[in-house]
C-alpha cells in the first residue's frame, strides 16, 4: 500500500537519524528498507535521508548571521597579471582569448625588450601558461567598457570559396603561399556620386598575409599599378590571383600581364560575392575596421591612407593571429566547426616548406626590428589625421571618453552614422 505524503515525511525523519549514525553496510540495508517502504528512487532516497532531521540554515553560522560560505578559493592570477594582460590586449587591438593566448608569451617578451612593459618573473610565468578561457574571463569587465551599442556595418560570416577559372598555368593549390584573392573597397561615404578613393586589398589564402594600397579611383591603370606595387612587397612568389567580375580586374591589360608572368588568373561567379571569402573577411577586419566608412576623395587623403597601410601591413601580418577553419561536420541542423590554433600570417609562412631559406631569413630580420606598441601608436596617429580631413558635415561626435580606444579608431566614430 502506498504511503501518504505526511506518512512518508514522518518515516523519513525517523529513518534519517538511524541512517546518519549507521556504518557503510548498515546504511545499505536501511536504504533498501526505506526504498521498499516509500517506493522512492534510490538516489533520491539517499538524498532525503542525508538531510532528514536537519533544520533549515543549521549549518555553520557567521557572527553576523546567515550561512557561512565555503572556503574561498585562492586567486591564482592577481591584479598585476590582469594589468599586464589588459595592456597587451589593447596593443594587439582587443582580440579574443583564443587568438591572444598562443601569442601572449612572445608578444610580452617583445614588449619588454622594447621597454613598453615591465613585469616580474612570477607575473611573466603566469601569463605564459594562462588559458584562453581565463583571459576572456579576466578581460570581461574591461571589454564591456569599450562595447559599442547598436548596429554596425556588414560583417563577414562563414563563406564558401568557389572559382571559375579563366586561365590556368599551374594547379590552384591553397596549401602553399602565393595563391591570393583581390578586391576593391570603395571609400564613398554613402554617396556614390563622383570619384572617390578605392583600396586594393590582396589576401593570401594559405597564410592570411594581407596587403593594401589606396588608388584614386577604379580606373584599370591605377589598379594595375597598385597590384604590381603590392606584388613587389610580398614575402613570397605570387602564383595566382582570384578576383570578382569587375572591369577593373577583368581587362586585357591584367590578363596579358598574368599570361606573361605565368600567374594563374581566375574569377568568381557573377553575383556571388561570397566566392572571394578570404579577401572579403579582410575587407572588414583590416580596411573597414581601421579606415572606416567616411568619404575619401582627395590626393592628400590618398597619401595618408597609403602611409597608414604601410604600418598596418606590419601590424596585421606580424602581430595579429587568426584561426583557420579545419573541418565542418553537419549533425542534423547544427554544424560542428573545428579550427586550428591561432597563428599570425608570419608564423604560417615560417612553417611553410615552400618558402626558401632566404625568404624566411628576410621575414625574421624584419620581424626582429618591429615594436607592436610603436606600430599601434603610429596607426592611431594616422587614423586621427585621416579623420580630421573628413568633410565638416561628416564629422561625428560620439559620447565616449577621450581615452576610449574605439575613439582613436576611425571606424568606431563613423559607424555611428548608421544609427542617427
Amino acid at each position: 500500500m502506498r504511503l501518504r505524503m505526511a506518512e512518508r515525511k514522518a518515516v523519513t525523519e525517523v529513518t534519517g537519524e538511524r541512517y546518519r549514525r549507521a556504518g557503510k553496510k548498515e546504511k545499505g540495508l536501511i536504504l533498501d528498507e526505506f526504498t521498499a517502504l516509500t517506493r522512492y528512487d534510490r538516489s533520491y532516497a539517499r538524498y532525503l535521508l542525508r538531510g532528514a532531521g536537519k533544520k533549515a540554515g543549521s549549518g555553520r553560522k557567521k557572527s553576523g548571521g546567515g550561512r557561512r560560505p565555503g572556503r574561498a578559493r585562492k586567486r591564482q592570477y592577481d591584479e598585476q597579471v590582469q594589468a599586464v594582460l589588459i595592456k597587451v590586449w589593447k596593443i594587439l587591438d582587443y582580440i579574443c582569448g583564443k587568438r591572444l593566448a598562443p601569442v601572449l608569451g612572445e608578444t610580452l617578451y617583445r614588449l619588454e625588450r622594447f621597454g613598453e612593459i615591465a613585469c616580474n618573473d612570477e607575473t611573466r610565468e603566469k601569463l605564459q601558461r594562462i588559458s584562453a578561457a581565463t583571459i576572456d574571463r579576466m578581460l570581461g569587465a574591461e571589454r564591456k567598457k569599450y562595447e559599442l551599442k547598436g548596429r554596425s556595418g556588414t560583417r563577414p560570416g562563414s563563406l564558401l570559396k568557389n572559382q571559375i577559372p579563366m586561365r590556368t598555368f599551374s594547379e590552384w593549390d591553397e596549401r602553399r603561399p602565393g595563391f591570393a584573392e583581390i578586391d576593391l573597397v570603395g571609400h564613398d561615404g554613402g554617396t556614390v556620386a563622383g570619384e572617390y578613393l578605392q583600396t586594393l586589398d590582396l589576401t593570401d589564402i594559405y597564410s592570411g598575409w594581407t596587403e593594401a594600397a589606396a588608388v584614386a579611383n577604379k580606373a584599370q591603370v591605377w589598379v594595375f599599378e597598385a597590384l604590381k606595387e603590392i606584388r613587389s612587397r610580398l614575402p613570397f612568389t605570387l602564383l595566382g590571383i582570384d578576383s570578382d567580375n569587375g572591369s577593373e580586374f577583368i581587362n586585357n591589360q591584367l590578363y596579358r600581364y598574368c599570361q606573361s608572368e605565368q600567374i594563374t588568373f581566375t574569377r568568381s561567379r557573377p553575383y556571388r560575392k561570397n566566392d572571394n571569402c578570404f579577401v572579403e573577411q579582410k575587407n572588414y577586419t583590416v580596411v573597414r575596421r581601421h579606415v572606416g566608412y567616411q568619404r575619401l576623395d582627395s590626393p592628400d587623403q590618398q597619401a595618408i591612407l597609403n602611409d597608414l597601410y604601410r604600418y598596418l601591413r606590419l601590424y596585421v601580418n606580424y602581430f595579429q593571429p587568426s584561426m583557420r577553419l579545419v573541418s565542418k561536420e553537419r549533425r542534423g541542423s547544427a554544424v560542428k566547426k573545428r579550427y586550428s590554433p591561432a597563428e599570425t600570417p608570419y608564423q604560417r609562412l615560417l612553417d611553410s616548406p615552400t618558402l626558401t631559406d632566404r625568404q624566411k631569413r628576410k621575414l625574421r630580420e624584419e620581424y626582429g626590428e618591429l615594436n607592436p606598441a610603436e606600430l599601434k601608436r603610429r596607426i592611431e596617429a594616422l587614423q586621427e589625421k585621416l579623420l580630421k580631413t573628413a568633410a565638416p558635415s561628416r564629422q561625428i561626435t560620439v559620447g565616449h571618453p577621450a581615452s576610449h580606444p574605439w575613439r582613436k579608431s576611425v571606424i568606431s566614430l563613423l559607424n555611428q552614422r548608421h544609427l542617427e
